[in-house]
Order: structure tokens, then sequence, then C-alpha cells
């Protein structure tokens, strides 16, 4: 507990990983709507498209959250550098 609130160990990294989880169930829970969305039952361009906002959607999260990590993994080598 100390090193989290002496800033001495990240605590965002933990919390970048539940954002991602979060974001892939919008994402599915977005894409499954747009499929069963309205009425006129499922047709092929809305199931092309809801399996596209899946698709882009897990994808989009993944790049972004593994860009934050890797801005974290920076900083952490970066103090590993500076402490020798």
């Amino acid at each position: 507990m100390r090193d989290v609130l002496f800033f001495d160990s990240m605590l965002t990294p933990k919390i970048i990983t539940l954002v991602y989880w979060l974001l892939l169930f919008f994402a599915i829970v977005s894409g499954l709507g747009a499929m069963f969305s309205g009425f006129g039952g499922v047709t092929f361009g809305k199931f092309v498209m809801g399996l596209g906002i899946i698709i882009g959607g897990a994808v989009g999260a993944r790049i972004w959250c593994e860009l934050l990590i890797v801005l974290f993994k920076i900083h952490e080598n970066i103090k590993k550098v500076a402490d020798k």
C-alpha cells in the first residue's frame, strides 16, 4: 500500500486492464444491439455491421490499451536507467 501512496508503484496499468475488459464488453453489446435492433428481424447488412462493430471495437480497444501500457513500460525502463 505504501508503494501506491508514495507513487513508487504505478496503479494505472492495473486499471487499464479493467478498462480493456469493459471496452470489450461494450463493443460486444453494441455489436449485438446493431445486429438485432429495429424491425424486420436480422438482415445480412445489419449482421455484417454488427460483426464489424464487434471486431472493430475489440481491435480498437486492444490497440488503445496496449499503447497506454507501452507508455508505462517506457516509464519503468527509463526509471531503471535513471536509478543505475
